[in-house]
């Protein structure tokens, strides 16, 4: 008996796209109420993102977050070229992010580097910035 080819593997395939609605987290009053979508949502994302330690969390995928722990008592100049290039590694593993661009670092006080940067996303682009205590 010979084989049929199953019309299955020919057929084009659709690919949709969820939507991106998210509970809305008011950081000032701590409290999580509604939905937001798009480009609010994104905004939440990143937060939440740059805000959770990878590996830390076992709910989370080890895909999910930034590593920032390893880079207490670094000297500064490795932790501005390392800190680049993991919130760049956490934020762009997000499908809706495109890329990550303009960093600008600041020391606002000893052993803190400040780090604002542009997101790129699907909805606009988005502003963020991170502490990191080195």
């Amino acid at each position: 008996m010979i084989p049929s080819i199953n019309d299955l593997l020919t057929t084009e395939l659709e690919i949709e796209t969820q939507p991106s609605k998210n509970y809305m987290m008011h950081f000032d009053k701590k409290y999580i109420v509604g939905t937001n979508d798009k480009q609010e949502a994104m905004k939440q994302v990143i937060f939440k993102i740059l805000n959770t330690e990878r590996y830390d969390y076992i709910i989370y995928s080890w895909n999910y977050g930034i590593e920032l722990k390893d880079l207490y008592g670094e000297p500064l100049s490795y932790v501005c070229a390392e800190v680049q290039d993991r919130i760049n590694e956490a934020l762009c593993q997000d499908d809706r992010i495109n890329e990550v661009t303009d960093f600008e670092f600041e020391y606002p006080e000893r052993n803190v580097l400040l780090v604002k940067f542009k997101v790129h996303t699907i909805f606009g682009d988005v502003d963020a910035e991170r502490e990191v205590t080195y």
